[in-house]
C-alpha cells in the first residue's frame, strides 16, 4: 500500500471503527435516484460533496470518469452521492436542492452533472436553463425549488458525513455492499480528492475480500 493509501487506512481505523456495522442510508439513495451502478456490486463508494467545492469538481472531472469506466460499468462498484453543503444557505445548498428537484422528475444525474459542469455558476437562472436542457417540466421544477421540500434530507446527509468524521469536502467512504462496515473490515475513509490510483488500490483490496454471498464480479 502506498503512503497516501496507508494514511487513509489508519485514519479510517482510528476514526470510523466505532460505527462498526451501523446501518446507513443506501436504500434512500437508491429510491431517490442518487445511486450509480448495480445494487449487487460487491463494493460501495459514498461521496459527500458540495457543488461549490473546487476539489469536488476536481474529483468529478478527473477521477470519477475513470472510476465509472473501470469499476461502475463493470458491475464491481456502486456509487452513492450525498449532499454536504458547506454553508447553511447560499449557492451550494441551492444547487443541492436543484439536483434533488431534477431527481423528482427522474433526472437527478443529468442535473447533478450539469451543475458541476457549470463551473461555479450556480443561481436560479442557471438552474432553469439546465432544467430546460434536460427536458424537465419547468413549472414543476420551479415549484420544487421554492418549496424546499428536500432541505431536511440534505442536512441529514451532512449530519451523516459529520458522524463519519468529515469536516470538509469532498469526503468518501468505501465499504463492502453486503454487511457494510464491520470490526474485521471497517469502512475506509478517504478525506479529500485523492488521485484515481489511490481509490483503485482500496477498491481492489475490498473486491478481493468481498463476501462470497455477493454474486457481483470479483477482482481479477
Amino acid at each position: 500500500m502506498n503512503r497516501r493509501a496507508a494514511h487513509v487506512g489508519r485514519w479510517a481505523l482510528a476514526g470510523l471503527l466505532f460505527l462498526g456495522g451501523a446501518a446507513w442510508a443506501g436504500e434512500a439513495a437508491e429510491t431517490e435516484g442518487r445511486a450509480r451502478g448495480q445494487a449487487t456490486a460487491p463494493v460501495t463508494l459514498i461521496e459527500y460533496s458540495d457543488f461549490t467545492c473546487g476539489y469536488c469538481l476536481k474529483f468529478f472531472r478527473e477521477t470519477w470518469p475513470r472510476l465509472q469506466a473501470q469499476y461502475v460499468e463493470s458491475g464491481k462498484l456502486r456509487f452513492l452521492y450525498r449532499d454536504y453543503p458547506r454553508a447553511d444557505r447560499g449557492p451550494g445548498l441551492d444547487a443541492a436542492v436543484a439536483a434533488r428537484c431534477g431527481g423528482a422528475q427522474g433526472k437527478y444525474w443529468a442535473m447533478h452533472d450539469r451543475l458541476f459542469a457549470a463551473g461555479g455558476r450556480l443561481e436560479k437562472a442557471v438552474f432553469m436553463q439546465q432544467a430546460a436542457a434536460i427536458g424537465l417540466d419547468q413549472p414543476a421544477f420551479e415549484r420544487c425549488l421554492k418549496e424546499g421540500k428536500y432541505l431536511a434530507s440534505i442536512f441529514d446527509d451532512k449530519q451523516e458525513a459529520t458522524r463519519w468524521g468529515f469536516r470538509g469536502t469532498p469526503g468518501f467512504i468505501l465499504m463492502h455492499t453486503v454487511g457494510g462496515a464491520t470490526d474485521k473490515e471497517p469502512a475506509i475513509a478517504i478525506p479529500g480528492a485523492f488521485p484515481f490510483e489511490m481509490f483503485a488500490e482500496e477498491i481492489d483490496r475490498l473486491l478481493a475480500s468481498a463476501p462470497r454471498e455477493n454474486n457481483g464480479p470479483r477482482a481479477e
